[in-house]
């Protein structure tokens, strides 16, 4: 999807363990990304917790890079950029503490994801900060994204706030899609 990344750093790795860069400005600026990180985020959550689908309206937006620290999550964005060729597309993937996988997710998108091991710990980076008033989801369930999320409706721990959101055609979106 077009403003969407998915960074894979080099991992050293010895008998002691292992070391690897998990942010590098020059290196983002260098594949595209320019984002100025503002504020760091970071949350525990259990097995079955689903947390989004968020994002903040403009100007307000902000940009992410996402990892986790500990366990695995099934991490997923949403394009909601109109006039995008991938408006309304989801891309989901694993991301774990085992994989060491970034995603960044540029304003314009959705987020949310799904805690597949016994606890996670998410890490993000935002380029602006929290502004409550712009916040904004989409249901998690939304049947027209049909996101195959990976916990059984039974196990789901979903907040109450996410329970009502909107679905995708009723949400609020204010981004429009500039080719590049």
């Amino acid at each position: 999807m077009p403003g969407l990344f998915l960074i894979e750093p080099r991992v050293f790795e010895d008998t002691r363990g292992y070391f690897f860069e998990s942010f590098n400005r020059k290196a983002l600026i260098e594949a595209g990304i320019d984002a100025q990180f503002v504020q760091d985020n970071q949350s525990l959550s259990q097995f079955g917790v689903i947390r989004g689908l968020h994002y903040q309206l403009s100007p307000f937006a902000q940009s992410k890079l996402v990892r986790v620290l500990e366990g695995s999550v099934w991490d997923v964005a949403v394009d909601i950029r109109k006039n995008s060729p991938t408006f309304g597309h989801y891309f989901g993937i694993e991301l774990s503490a085992e994989n060491k996988l970034q995603l960044y997710i540029p304003k314009g998108f959705a987020h949310g994801f799904a805690v597949t091991s016994p606890k996670a710990v998410f890490f993000y980076k935002c380029d602006s900060f929290y502004y409550p008033e712009a916040e904004r989801g989409i249901h998690y369930l939304d049947t027209g994204l049909s996101i195959p999320w990976p916990i059984p409706a039974d196990k789901a721990v979903v907040s109450a706030k996410d329970k009502v959101l909107p679905g995708f055609p009723e949400a609020s979106m204010n981004f429009v899609y500039l080719e590049s």
